[in-house]
């Protein structure tokens, strides 16, 4: 396991259900700002918003991205996320398996022109 020779990342967000989770992957997807987006349903968070305690029902998204793609990401998921307030929480990766990173780097790049 090396350090990785480019900059990758990990990307926390949370979703207030299934089917905003899908499509936020999906769109980030498309758009190849990361290479995979995973969903974890059923996590209960449990938060202060507006001077109140609250707890609600989330999905857990995460996604496999790089420095590169990360401010992109960030501005599609304040565009198209329902809450005020997103989370969007950034992690490095310091290591890992070396074709997995080569992976994300890419699965990120920018597509290439169709021909016209």
């Amino acid at each position: 396991m090396k350090s990785p020779r480019t900059s990758h990342l990990i990307v926390w967000v949370t979703a207030p259900n299934l089917r905003v989770a899908r499509r936020l992957i999906q769109l980030a997807l498309e758009q190849r700002l990361v290479a995979c987006g995973q969903l974890r349903s059923g996590v209960e968070s449990h938060y202060w918003w507006r001077g109140r305690q609250e707890k609600s029902r989330e999905v857990l998204l995460t996604f496999k991205t790089t420095a590169r793609r990360v401010r992109a990401l960030e501005k599609l998921i304040l565009a198209e996320h329902p809450y005020d307030t997103p989370q969007f929480v950034v992690v490095r990766i310091t290591g890992g398996n070396r074709r997995y990173l080569d992976w994300i780097t890419a699965e990120t790049a920018e597509p290439l022109a169709s021909p016209t």
